[in-house]
């Protein structure tokens, strides 16, 4: 066709000839029109994930989230050719697949579904319930537009497919997309933006896709009487208006509202639907009278706000909220003469907000003492669920983000802390008590205290980021200097390990010219050509103090002694050594110079009178140079201390928390080293030495050049220091446990359903 060169750049019919060539030539035009689509559909995503991304990385709350975003907008750039081949292969291979099921055996449905998946892994268990949301929108909308599809597929094939097995099938397409970008390593919410603008720039075109296959087929005269889809089609670009409009800011969240009312119900009833499969098994099936009447929801609100109103001032965590709620029915049965219930509805938002809360008050990441303060959210929350079911499925709905600010801000708290001196728990306190004081059924309240309890957050926030960028800062300088130390140990260690020179010259080069080589280093890098100066200098010092026999060296010496003064001096202004010490060294390295100088001339004097008359011009131009110099033999010399140096020389080095050298030495590959190696800046782990004493820390930075894991408390002070492999054991010996600071509804909402998806399999 003229358009599969356009469509498929990677010669995917050379691939599988065969399989493509039993296609019929309508199902071939189906596939190249929906290749073209859909490739353009992606090439639409890409082109405004840049823009998405970036938006996002502005608003982004820590500087950890914000480099991620950046990382994600760099990864899709350079692989989005690859995620579109990849993508597009997978779909002609599942076009190829439709003339190679058996007819005899029927399709095995759903073997591999994200339901068993769920059950694996965490991260696994959102993109399922992201792609249920996306299949479910697509089911109401065009659902029979795609039975449509497969109906006239299966006219023209000798094998007969499902609407499951369809290659244009919302979760068959959302799965190669998932599997086209695993090769990317992104976090699990990275995961569920890009899901997102999937399902928005290709998702939600796929009814046109649908209409345009259909039309093909109709063309060829496949079953053409089959009722048009043609009225559905037309309704979508209103739809699609209305989730976008031009004022309204792009909705990038992974849990993002979604603006029909009746779609976010859906979450809800997806979860009643759960609920009432394990009614009468796993939860105890109601033992109801023929005569029951069930409360309305209004009346169910009044319950729980006097509930609310004259819950105990410290609540417990096992608070039996439906005991509770029992013993006022009973009440209200005996005042009306007539049984009053919960209603069905009713009773299933009850039970899922209490498994929440069950959830909620068991994670670990939550001190024990804001525990208490959150279990008593757990009636208004409830109210909140009974007024708005949505109230599930709404990730920006204010009463779920409060509670996940609220977690998120307490991740760093410690039950040791103070809690009456404390800032935070007096706020969490404070927003706790109006909510159980001012909310009866008007949830925009949860918009105010979201909103004050943000701007608190945001000024701590910023105070402890300020200190952890300076604690950064001293952290990074002090690995930078322990570097500097290393080299000029080792410079040193080169020039004069198992030497023996003057006591006065090794005491200068080890307590003083260090100093100098330290700065130079700090300052300029060992690139530089200050650093090769000093390191000449010290050279040359060496080299003037040592014998040397040969007369050139030693007009050489005199030559040089001038200049390297002058450099000493130099460098020790540079570092602001000690005057008192330099004048000190100074005077004695002139007394080392002379008495060499004063030797060279006797032995100058002596060497004229030889017969050899190379000597004799050589000491005589040696004697001219010296003839300045006072010949003083009278006066005796001064003893020169010579010592070996045979220890290496150690520079002294500041103290650090975790200095000494581990004894036990883990392997690279152990897994708690692996571990350690999976941290990045921002986690927040927990050390405990014992059952009471636990410290809860975030990393703020990772000295590579010294392998030192720098921790800071949530007011940004440093609090510990632990090298790769003190950390690395901390691991092994279970004293250390790295903490989720993901959202904690969302994880409570996760933990929910899967634990009613086993239930169900089991």
């Amino acid at each position: 066709m003229k358009n599969d060169a356009n469509v498929v750049p990677f010669n995917h019919q050379d691939q599988h000839p065969s399989a493509a060539g039993k296609l019929p030539a309508a199902l071939l035009r189906v596939r190249d029109k929906a290749a073209t689509l859909l490739k353009d559909y992606l090439q639409e995503l890409f082109a405004n994930a840049d823009d998405a991304l970036f938006e996002m990385a502005e608003r982004a709350t820590s500087n950890n989230e914000q480099n991620a975003l950046f990382e994600a907008m760099r990864d899709l750039r350079l692989k989005r050719k690859h995620i579109e081949r990849s993508f597009l292969q997978q779909l002609f291979s599942a076009f190829s697949e439709l003339s190679q099921l058996p007819s005899t055996q029927p399709p095995q449905l759903e073997t591999h579904s994200f339901e068993s998946l769920s059950l694996v892994q965490d991260d696994v268990l959102e993109e399922s319930v992201a792609i249920d949301s996306m299949v479910a929108k697509v089911k109401r909308s065009d659902g029979d537009a795609l039975q449509q599809l497969t109906t006239r597929f299966n006219h023209i094939l000798s094998s007969k497919t499902t609407v499951e097995k369809n290659p244009l099938n919302p979760r068959v397409l959302s799965e190669f997309f998932i599997t086209s970008c695993n090769n990317i390593n992104f976090s699990i919410n990275i995961k569920l933006i890009i899901l997102k603008l999937f399902e928005k720039h290709v998702i939600t075109e796929l009814g046109a896709l649908y209409q345009a296959s259909n039309q093909l087929l109709i063309d060829a005269n496949i079953l053409p009487d089959l009722p048009t889809t043609a009225a559905t089609a037309k309704q979508r670009p209103t739809v699609r208006a209305s989730t976008h409009p031009a004022s309204a800011e792009p909705v990038l969240d992974a849990n993002a509202t979604v603006a029909n009312s009746e779609q976010l119900q859906l979450a809800f009833s997806e979860l009643q639907a759960m609920l009432s499969e394990l009614r009468g098994n796993v939860f105890p099936a109601r033992q109801t009278p023929a005569d029951a009447v069930p409360i309305t929801s209004n009346d169910l609100m009044r319950l729980l706000t006097h509930m609310q109103q004259h819950l105990p001032s410290q609540s417990q965590h096992d608070q039996d909220l439906r005991k509770q709620l029992d013993q006022l029915l009973l009440r209200a049965s005996a005042n009306s003469k007539e049984t009053r219930i919960v209603g069905q509805v009713d009773d299933d938002v009850i039970n899922l907000v209490s498994m929440l809360f069950e959830f909620i008050l068991d994670d670990h990441n939550l001190p024990d003492s804001l525990k208490a303060l959150i279990a008593r959210l757990q009636i208004p929350l409830l109210k909140v669920a009974v007024l708005d079911k949505t109230f599930f499925n709404r990730g920006n709905h204010p009463a779920r983000r409060l509670l996940n600010e609220i977690a998120s801000a307490a991740l760093g708290w410690s039950d040791q802390d103070a809690e009456r001196r404390d800032s935070l728990y007096q706020k969490i306190e404070s927003i706790v008590q109006r909510t159980l004081t001012d909310f009866s059924d008007d949830p925009n309240i949860f918009n105010e205290l979201l909103a004050d309890f943000i701007a608190f957050t945001g000024k701590e926030r910023r105070r402890s980021e300020l200190l952890e960028q300076r604690t950064r800062d001293a952290e990074e300088g002090r690995a930078l200097a322990e570097t500097a130390r290393v080299h000029v140990e080792q410079e040193l260690n080169t020039r004069l390990l198992g030497k023996t020179l003057p006591e006065v010259v090794v005491q200068l080069l080890q307590d003083a010219w260090s100093k100098v080589l330290l700065l130079t280093y700090l300052k300029n890098g060992p690139d530089s050509s200050q650093w090769r100066d000093n390191l000449a200098t010290m050279d040359d010092l060496i080299w003037s103090i040592e014998p040397h026999e040969d007369v050139a060296a030693r007009l050489k010496l005199l030559q040089l002694v001038p200049a390297l003064l002058r450099q000493l001096r130099e460098g020790f202004s540079n570092a602001a050594i000690d005057p008192f010490i330099t004048s000190d060294f100074f005077s004695r390295l002139e007394a080392l110079h002379v008495q060499a100088f004063q030797r060279y001339k006797q032995q100058a004097a002596a060497a004229v009178t030889e017969p050899d008359a190379v000597a004799t011009n050589s000491y005589t131009a040696l004697n001219e140079q010296l003839e300045d110099l006072p010949l003083q033999p009278e006066q005796p010399s001064v003893a020169t201390v010579m010592v070996e140096v045979q220890e290496e020389i150690v520079l002294q080095q500041p103290e650090t928390t975790d200095s000494s050298p581990s004894k036990i030495v883990l392997a690279e590959d152990d897994p708690a080293l692996l571990q350690v190696d999976s941290l990045h800046t921002g986690s927040w782990l927990e050390f405990s030495q014992n059952e009471q004493d636990k410290l809860r820390c975030k990393l703020a930075a990772i000295i590579k050049s010294t392998q030192r894991y720098i921790f800071v408390n949530r007011s940004g002070v440093k609090v510990l220091e632990k090298t790769r492999m003190s950390l690395g054991l901390e691991f092994k010996n279970n004293n250390v446990v790295l903490l989720d600071n993901a959202l904690l509804f969302d994880r409570a909402l996760e933990s929910v359903i899967g634990n009613l998806r086993r239930l169900k399999n089991t």
